[in-house]
């Protein structure tokens, strides 16, 4: 008899115990973080025995790049357009730079939705939620969602504090069941403890540990003795002491959770599942000494994003008849989890139960995967939607017309644009993009009536930076990286630059560009306009595109107040790109 039907035929016997099951969720953690998959700076030598003792998964994905959303779609299997919680909560207002208004969102996990706990406590299991929920407070906690156990979790997206006593500053507000905490007691350490103890407490029937660190979350907070142990680098790669220290206590966690199980004698008949709800946080907030927490290289940037650094997550696991790798994404975890516990369920997941295919199942299901993020996140990213079909990745832009296409097969790290290549893929994705957010109900932003971009200053100067512009064409992109922050990658001379600002009090402007360019790639070019108003630039070499010169080209005319735009051509391309352009200034001339 194959060996994954005798897998199935244990968890579907109702005379045999039923596996119990770990599953570990950490905050903001990048893939790339740990060194099982491929962090030199990071030491988390448990995990690493953990994945070659179990099933690392390569290809494995969070369904939203901010947090709420991907926990409410691992504890209910559906997709958070579906649930209607499509950002962090309770998320972030509209700003007058934002040229689409959000939708309104749920502020919780609708008490109606069937979770994985509550399916798993019908069943005969005890559960317990340990660290962070974020999914609603009072009359939606974790004890209203199944959980027979709730510790540290609330309607907060991060700690009240990492080291005891865990409150807020003014001591009016302490984290539920951590109130006789010893002083300095480290948040990471004393979740685990809480963790063991109900393993302990209930190593004699099935049970379901839900054990979600606030860690590696901001504010970066670790233990002083084991920061020092790593020395801080240069930007562009995983450097920061701080959130490294705070992956090696989570690492020591996962340790421990796991030893655990070994001393109490169940790890052979549980299933332990260790994920993230995002990628790593690689933009400057919440930043060290001037270096942000990770760098998810080669992956395209990170938390907020819907590139691949910002979905792409670790995922280990190990159980009973768990052999084989298959593509996963955060909804595919209580269909799989149900489906591993032999536990039947009449919700219909937008999740697959991929039992067999752990199993070894020649069968594997299709990798295709949705996302819609209708937000502008913390980060820096725009309102977006994606799939992945195969290799195939394609992004769109809610609050402009840029589309993108990868083949991740050839080009992981997003950089080279299809788009214009592949109009028929393009064609066949965005048909199903349109038809999968329909049959979610996906909530569209809609044109935000109080949008008012890059106001004019008192002082009648208008300063435009890379962030608030748009990019026209191909390759030409906004990077928003610590190390850049800049338009980059102008590589082919019919790509170009706008923005859209408002002026009160027109006039003469004097044009100012900060502008860096490789040696060999000056000479450029460059048409600046506003309505009829033209200015021409040569682009300078500064030795490098990240050498930046402020540099004077020219003076424009504004004859009326009111709302406009500045168009940044190349009419040249001598060198391999025209510049990278971090941000234009108009300064009134006398």
């Amino acid at each position: 008899m194959p060996r994954v039907l005798v897998a199935l035929l244990f968890f579907a016997s109702p005379l045999l115990a039923r596996p119990n099951v770990v599953l570990i969720v950490i905050d903001d953690l990048g893939q790339t973080d740990l060194g099982c998959y491929g962090s030199k700076f990071h030491k988390t030598p448990h995990l690493d025995a953990f994945a070659k003792s179990g099933v690392k998964i390569t290809d494995a994905y969070s369904a939203c790049p901010v947090c709420s959303p991907t926990r409410a779609a691992i504890l209910t299997g559906k997709h958070p357009a579906r649930l209607n919680i499509t950002d962090w909560l309770p998320g972030r207002p509209d700003l007058p730079a934002h040229r689409v208004k959000r939708p309104v969102i749920r502020q919780e996990l609708p008490l109606e939705e069937v979770t994985l706990a509550e399916e798993l406590k019908k069943a005969g299991y005890a559960t317990a939620h340990v660290g962070k929920w974020h999914l609603g407070g009072k009359g939606f906690e974790p004890t209203q969602q199944g959980f027979d156990v709730n510790i540290a979790g609330d309607d907060t997206g991060t700690p009240l504090s990492y080291f005891a006593p865990f409150q807020n500053k003014m001591g009016t507000r302490k984290m539920p069941g951590l109130e006789d905490a010893k002083e300095g007691e480290y948040l990471t350490d004393r979740l685990t403890t809480e963790a063991e103890k109900f393993i302990t407490a209930n190593k004699d029937k099935p049970f379901f540990l839900y054990l979600a660190h606030y860690a590696v979350h901001t504010p970066l907070t670790a233990k002083k003795e084991m920061i020092e142990k790593y020395k801080p680098g240069p930007l562009g790669r995983q450097s920061n002491p701080t959130y490294a220290a705070m992956v090696e206590s989570m690492d020591e966690s996962v340790g421990r959770i796991l030893k655990t199980l070994d001393d109490l004698k169940l790890a052979d008949n549980t299933v332990v599942i260790f994920t993230s709800d995002n990628g790593g946080l690689a933009t400057m907030e919440g930043a060290v000494n001037g270096i942000p927490a990770t760098f998810n290289s080669p992956y395209r940037e990170g938390k907020g994003f819907l590139y691949e650094g910002g979905v792409r997550v670790p995922f280990i696991l190990r159980g009973p008849g768990i052999k084989a790798s298959v593509p996963f994404i955060s909804t595919d975890v209580t269909p799989t989890v149900l489906g591993l516990c032999g536990v039947k369920s009449e919700v219909t997941f937008d999740g697959r139960n991929l039992t067999a295919a752990l199993g070894g199942a020649d069968a594997k299901p299709p990798a295709e995967f949705y996302w819609h993020y209708p937000h502008y996140a913390n980060q820096g990213s725009r309102p977006g939607a994606a799939i992945r079909d195969g290799n195939w990745k394609y992004i769109e832009y809610y609050d402009s017309e840029r589309r993108e296409l990868f083949d991740l097969s050839k080009d992981v790290s997003e950089s080279r644009n299809l788009v214009a290549d592949k109009p028929d893929v393009v064609k066949t994705l965005a048909k199903k993009l349109d038809d999968w957010r329909a049959a979610v109900g996906a909530k569209m932003p809609t044109p935000n009536p109080a949008y008012k971009p890059n106001p004019q200053a008192k002082d009648g100067t208008i300063t435009l930076k890379g962030e608030f512009g748009d990019a026209h064409g191909v390759m030409l992109r906004f990077e928003p990286l610590p190390h850049k922050n800049t338009f980059g990658f102008w590589v082919n001379k019919d790509d170009y630059l706008t923005w859209e600002f408002e002026v009160t009090t027109p006039g003469t402007f004097a044009v100012e560009l900060m502008q860096g360019c490789g040696k060999g790639s000056g000479g450029a070019e460059v048409e600046l306009s506003v309505g009829e108003s033209k200015t021409t630039h040569t682009v300078k070499d500064t030795g490098g595109f990240q050498a930046f010169e402020k540099l004077a080209a020219g003076t424009l005319k504004i004859e009326k107040a009111g709302r406009h735009t500045l168009t940044v051509k190349a009419k040249t391309k001598p060198g391999v790109a025209v510049m990278d352009l971090r941000q234009v200034v108009l300064t009134p001339t006398k």
